[in-house]
């Protein structure tokens, strides 16, 4: 063979391969062993490809990153500076609040009643707690119908905890009880009067009230009975049952 043939190597027919390619044919032609040398040079062209993939990433997506990074950052001062906001809500409510009780004291009920309705219509914790004080002070005005309206509106506030809403419509039957058909006034407690319900001796009695009102006093007989049996009940409530259970079976 030719010298010129015997001396052409794998070299040249490595043109156009990739650094990774030429490197493997290069010590693949080398004497003697390459060991940890051939492995140095393969990692260094391994980290040399990352560096220029990222590089590549970076010049097509760079400003696509910064700009997600940007949006996150002000999302997160967005969501901090609104809870913030609530807060000073929150305790300016608070503060409102507590300048009307001792309006109450004082006797300006009327004035204290105009703060409680404003902080009711802001919503939230302190305005569930005005609507209740504002109704209240109607009541104590002797104003039943603008109470009972005011009652209502707590029972019918979407989202609000179902045990106050419960308590609102309780209140609402109470103050409209002397002026109520007996029928509705049964129908709109019955779904307090189930058992479980923390408000539930308090709408069984009136129940047995409106029954009595109606002339059922089967009815109002049986609904005694069962409230001097609960033993849930408060004493007081249970002896009160029990006394007008043994009126009426007498």
């Amino acid at each position: 063979m030719p010298m010129a043939q015997r001396h052409r190597s794998p070299l040249i027919f490595s043109a156009g391969l990739i650094p990774a390619e030429r490197a493997a044919i290069v010590f693949s032609c080398r004497p003697g062993p390459t060991g940890a040398f051939v492995s140095d040079i393969f990692r260094e062209i391994d980290e040399e490809l990352r560096r220029d993939n990222l590089r590549q990433l970076w010049s097509r997506y760079g400003r696509y990153i910064v700009v997600f990074a940007l949006l996150v950052l002000l999302a997160a001062g967005g969501v901090v500076a609104w809870r913030d906001h609530q807060l000073s809500e929150r305790r300016a409510q608070a503060m409102r609040y507590a300048s009307a009780l001792p309006l109450i004291r004082e006797g300006k009920d009327s004035e204290a009643a105009k703060v409680f309705a404003a902080i009711a219509q802001e919503g939230g914790g302190y305005g569930t707690l005005a609507s209740f004080e504002e109704a209240e002070l109607l009541a104590k005005s002797g104003d039943r119908k603008a109470a009972v309206a005011a009652y209502d509106r707590i029972a019918d506030t979407a989202g609000l905890d179902p045990v106050f809403r419960q308590l609102a419509t309780l209140l609402s039957v109470m103050q409209g009880m002397p002026d109520s058909d007996p029928r509705s006034v049964i129908d709109r407690l019955a779904p307090l009067t189930s058992t479980g319900n923390p408000w539930r001796s308090t709408a069984l009695e009136l129940t047995a009230a409106a029954r009595l009102q109606a002339g059922d006093k089967d009815g109002a007989l049986e609904a005694y009975k069962s409230l001097a049996d609960d033993l849930g009940a408060p004493q007081g409530t249970r002896a009160r049952a029990a006394e007008q259970a043994a009126a009426l079976a007498s």
